[in-house]
């Protein structure tokens, strides 16, 4: 990505995503659930706007991530780690596949089950969009100290690979 375009994402950051004084001042602002929807949500659509030159968003961008891992998951695995319906994770493969990005091999594992791979293609891609990636976060946490960043990073691996605890 240029540095103009960067420039302009970035200074839409401010204005992108408004709140008003007295939306703020409500209790929902305090609230972690919301707070972490809010930033999900800013931030899907800032990295799908800076995937979209390389025709990607985040749902295929995480499955061709995957993908790109030494051993390649089976497409179940993907449907846990990333929180997607096995349903949702055939369709993204289904589609990288068609785009030369993926290939579906048998695992050595299981018969039943296939590992996803990225193709040649597919992590040349992936290391373009990863960059994508990277900038839209650069411009998401742009407030934050790199050591705040890893703070943050921490936090979230702690609370999003955390089985839940019974009450």
């Amino acid at each position: 990505m240029t540095d103009v375009n960067m420039e302009t994402m970035e200074n839409r950051n401010a204005a992108a995503f408004p709140a008003s004084d007295h939306l703020l001042a409500s209790e929902l602002v305090s609230e972690t659930e919301f707070l972490a929807a809010r930033t999900i949500s800013i931030g899907t659509t800032r990295a799908n706007e800076m995937l979209a030159p390389l025709d990607l968003k985040v749902r295929p961008y995480s499955v061709l991530a995957l993908a790109t891992t030494a051993d390649g998951p089976t497409q179940r695995e993907m449907a846990d780690f990333l929180c997607l319906a096995p349903s949702q994770i055939v369709a993204l493969v289904d589609d990288l596949e068609q785009r030369g990005l993926v290939e579906r091999l048998n695992d050595p594992n299981d018969r039943r089950s296939k590992v996803i791979r990225a193709t040649v293609s597919g992590k040349t891609l992936y290391k373009r969009a990863r960059e994508s990636v990277r900038q839209a976060e650069d411009i998401s946490l742009q407030e934050l100290t790199a050591e705040e960043r890893d703070q943050l990073r921490s936090l979230l691996r702690r609370t999003a690979f955390t089985p839940d605890r019974p009450e």
